[in-house]
């Protein structure tokens, strides 16, 4: 199974994920994330034996109880590139300070720190909550993507995040799909 821990968007924020994906439709090298499967990823697995199942569900709820983090707003807003706006490989709308960037913050810490002592490797880059909207496959739209990360400042909005989740990512022709194998209320 292809795993990862994210904390999902509500879908009643699917058409304002697809206005802020909206400024970019022209340019070229994009691929877009469907505005239906937005969520904010805070730990990517990577393929996981079945049988390391129990163990990965065992460590979330750990983690999820040493954070302590009880639920909590989180706002999705402003718009940000990985790894640089030079030379852009990612575009996402990023987790607005003091609306729930400290509390995705720890849970990340957590979560990582759980999974690395099972041997899964943690993303070598410092952690930034945050939305995927795009990804950049070639430079054609760079400068249309560059204007628009630097003008504009979107609000996505603000949802009460109560749980985490560990899904599974497939693999298809027509892009990912996303399921939930088991979610941990905080």
């Amino acid at each position: 199974m292809r795993l990862f821990v994210s904390i999902d968007l509500p879908g009643r924020l699917a058409e304002a994920v697809a206005d802020a994906q909206a400024p970019f439709a022209d340019a070229d090298g994009l691929r877009f994330v469907a505005p239906e499967q937005a969520h904010l990823t805070l730990f990517f697995l990577g393929d996981t034996d079945l049988d390391r199942l129990d163990s990965v569900e065992a460590a979330l709820d750990r983690a999820v109880a040493d954070t302590e983090v009880k639920p909590f707003e989180l706002r999705v807003g402003g718009f940000g590139v990985f790894p640089a706006l030079e030379y852009i490989s990612v575009v996402w709308a990023g987790v607005r300070e003091g609306s729930g960037a400290a509390e995705t913050t720890r849970l990340n810490a957590a979560v990582a720190d759980e999974l690395t002592a099972l041997g899964f490797e943690d993303d070598e880059h410092e952690f930034t909550p945050h939305v995927t909207l795009a990804r950049m496959d070639d430079a054609r739209g760079k400068g249309l993507v560059q204007d628009v990360v630097r003008d504009t400042d979107p609000d996505i909005g603000a949802f009460e995040a109560t749980e985490i989740r560990l899904k599974e990512s497939t693999l298809t022709d027509a892009g990912p799909e996303y399921d939930t194998v088991a979610a941990f209320e905080l």
